[in-house]
């Protein structure tokens, strides 16, 4: 492994080049798996194969064989809904003594596995198409080495637990570790039915199959500190999940277009969203991504929120309410936490309970505090829910207070950063990497840093905590609010604006000196409207130039910047959700049509992406005529907020937005992407209400037909002409 401290940031460490294929994911709750085609969990590649549980690899080997060979791949994928994953495979030619005892093709394998609760399901459905009886060896051969998710990403730890003696039984084994933090974890494989060998390393399985009959093998993993004496079946366990699944189905619109690769895009964006939320202990929270970041963080679950917001205001709400749960109340230094201040994340590994990493529960990140203010206030514009705002108004407040006061310790009215720990983030902005806040020579900026987008988020959170101050009845303090917020306004324009590349400023240095560099930071400006609207259209079109607009999506940073690096993580890299808070800001002064083409771009993307999925990241590499996005070798893949992307991006096409409190939903000079001519959505909640909509494409125009709206709803439609 790569010795890489905390200096270097926690970075992924890419200890050699990973495999061609890509892996499969399986996801509930604090559990996740990562495999290969096969259903194997291998140790090549970038090593991030594995069962984990929360934080720790419980399993870092898994692979099936029959007799000594391994299966001939037929084919395998994970299930639409992401509740289950299935590989067909069959054994390959068996030879003894120079004869083949076994013909290529004879037995055919079904190999199906699930999460669930801390315990990973397996089952095998092995089916001879033989003329004769085959007596088949199968063979499972494992391994742990209880590692911390960390440690798997390339940190190296001076000293490690103690791995404890196996305990084996007629149909099980159990793996145990005693970690350095006092806590066992085990790991217990149970097959059935019951096996002729079992050993610390390995399953053996004698299956006798006559022609044309099935024989199943079951084999359940649990992880944890404490064992529960008898796990599900498989069949019970697959059913659970289901409905778990489709109960989170049914709380969404329905959306459905004229092209079946755009609605299978949407249906795995919103599975993904669905697999990333279902099982967590947090509700309704959505975890970041699989594998680096499967855990809350405050950024993701927020911005993921805001993404699904009008086709599901639960996830909002869920997100709120974990955040105001675990607000800092103290000044913590190595937490980086103070009173008000957001959830930067979480870990509940080995690592994180010693303090080894920082990020137990950390809170440095300099924008999820206004973004939470944000959240509150689009989800009461959202569904009107003003007793829920009501009791999260003491939270907001002090939210707003350590915007004010930690935010802007130097009293210059914007928010600014500096880590105060070592084991700290350098960067605590969303571009985190320690090179990503530089000035146009490349040269790096000094502490504090105020970015440009959070001054953004800050002017947004204002406002809205002033529409909530009015629905709460204080007009005093919406007054105080909004002229806070219009003073941020002006200082913002007189300091942040940089005429020469038309654009606002990447961030501010130590000393108030601007980083003049085109990046897309200045889009979020555009999403939070803190931008002038003569100002907003420059910005705009530097946005969707060739320089920063790669055909796939915008940049994190223009090719014309010194710094530049297409197959970087965020100096010159295409974010999807990036992307989508893009799109926004272009739909709020006007421009749909640009947000449809960014919309068309990553749905382009998606298909290039196994089972239509949008990765955390991919490289900013111009597009190339008949090829496909270049992969970034370590993106998450599933990641909640590329995932939720796909939402954003059409509701900004659409010019969409939905006003509880009056009623109303507006589509405001739609617009509909290349590769979609027609598009439905069904059963758009509001409150006990609901709207039906077609969007269709007709010459030049674009049309909206209210197919059904209750009478109390009024539907409001801007035409694009």
């Amino acid at each position: 492994m790569v010795d890489v401290s905390v200096k270097t940031e926690f970075y992924v460490a890419t200890g050699s080049p990973p495999l061609e294929e890509r892996v499969r994911v399986l996801k509930y709750g604090p559990m996740f798996a990562v495999f290969d085609r096969f259903g194997d969990i291998r140790t090549s590649g970038l090593g991030e194969h594995g069962i984990y549980f929360r934080g720790t690899r419980y399993l870092s080997r898994l692979n099936l064989f029959f007799g000594s060979t391994q299966p001939l791949f037929l084919s395998s994928g994970v299930r639409a809904d992401n509740a289950l994953f299935s590989a067909d495979l069959t054994n390959v030619d068996l030879i003894s003594d120079d004869t083949v005892v076994l013909g290529r093709g004879t037995i055919h394998v079904v190999r199906s596995r699930l999460l669930k609760d801390g315990t990973c399901y397996e089952q095998m459905r092995l089916t001879n198409y033989g003329p004769t009886t085959v007596r088949l060896p199968v063979r499972i051969e494992f391994a742990t080495d209880f590692a911390d998710i960390f440690e798997v990403r390339g940190v190296t730890r001076p000293r490690r637990g103690e791995l404890l003696p196996e305990v084996i039984g007629h149909d099980h084994v159990t793996l145990s570790y005693m970690g350095l933090d006092n806590v066992k974890r085990n790991t217990r494989l149970q097959c059935s039915p019951a096996p002729s060998e079992v050993s610390e390393s390995r399953i053996m399985i004698e299956t006798e199959l006559p022609p044309r009959e099935t024989a199943k093998i079951q084999l359940v993993i649990e992880c944890g500190e404490n064992l529960s004496p008898q796990a599900d079946t498989f069949d019970n366990a697959l059913a659970a999940v289901v409905a778990e699944l489709a109960e989170k189905q049914s709380a969404c619109c329905a959306i459905r277009s004229s092209n079946n690769q755009f609605n299978n895009w949407l249906n795995r964006s919103l599975s993904d969203v669905h697999m990333m939320t279902v099982g967590n202990p947090e509700t309704n929270y959505p975890y970041a991504g699989v594998p680096w970041f499967s855990t809350v963080f405050g950024r993701d679950g927020i911005i993921t929120a805001m993404e699904c917001l009008w086709v599901n205001p639960l996830i909002a709400k869920g997100v709120l309410q974990y955040l105001a749960a675990t607000q800092a109340l103290q000044n913590d230094p190595l937490a980086e936490a103070d009173p008000g201040k957001i959830l930067h994340e979480t870990r509940h590994g080995e690592m994180a309970a010693l303090g080894e990493i920082p990020f137990g529960c950390y809170y440095g990140s300099v924008d999820s505090t206004p973004l939470f203010v944000m959240l509150a206030g689009e989800f009461y514009q959202r569904t009107g829910d003003l007793d829920f705002i009501r009791a999260l108004w003491p939270h907001l407040e002090l939210a707003l207070a350590w915007i004010d006061t930690y935010g802007d310790l130097d009293g210059d009215g914007f928010v600014e950063y500096q880590r105060r720990s070592d084991k700290g983030l350098i960067q605590q902005g969303w571009k985190d990497s320690s090179d990503s806040v530089f000035h146009a020579d490349g040269s790096l900026a000094e502490p504090p840093i105020a970015l440009c987008e959070v001054q953004g988020y800050v002017f947004a959170a204002k406002n809205h905590a002033a529409t909530l101050s009015d629905a709460l009845g204080d007009a005093n303090r919406a007054k105080e609010l909004r002229a806070q917020a219009r003073q941020l306004q002006q200082k913002f324009e007189a300091r942040f604006w940089c005429n020469d590349i038309s654009t606002y400023a990447l961030a501010l240095d130590g000393r108030k000196n601007p980083c003049c560099v085109r990046a897309s930071n200045a889009g979020h400006c555009l999403y939070t409207k803190i931008a002038a609207p003569d100002r907003a259209l420059r910005v705009a079109r530097t946005l969707m130039d060739d320089d920063s607009f790669s055909g796939w999506g915008v940049r994190t940073v223009s090719s014309n910047e010194h710094k530049y690096n297409p197959i970087s993580y965020h100096n010159g890299s295409v974010w999807p959700h990036d992307n989508a808070v893009l799109a926004v800001g272009l739909a709020n002064y006007g421009d749909t049509f640009a947000a449809a083409r960014l919309l068309d771009s990553l749905f382009e993307a998606s298909s290039f992406f196994e089972l239509n999925r949008l990765p955390e990241l991919m490289c900013g590499l111009h597009r190339r005529a008949g090829e496909g996005p270049t992969l970034y070798p370590v993106a998450c893949s599933p990641q909640a907020w590329s995932a939720g992307s796909a939402f954003m991006l059409l509701q900004a096409s659409l010019g969409l937005s939905i006003d509880a409190s009056e009623r109303r939903v507006v589509l405001n000079r739609p617009a509909l992407p290349d590769s979609v001519s027609s598009l439905r959505i069904d059963s758009l909640q509001l409150g006990d209400s609901q709207v039906d909509l077609e969007v269709e494409r007709v010459g030049h125009e674009v049309k909206v037909n209210i197919e059904h709206a209750d009478k109390s709803l009024d539907v409001v439609v801007h035409s694009s002409q």
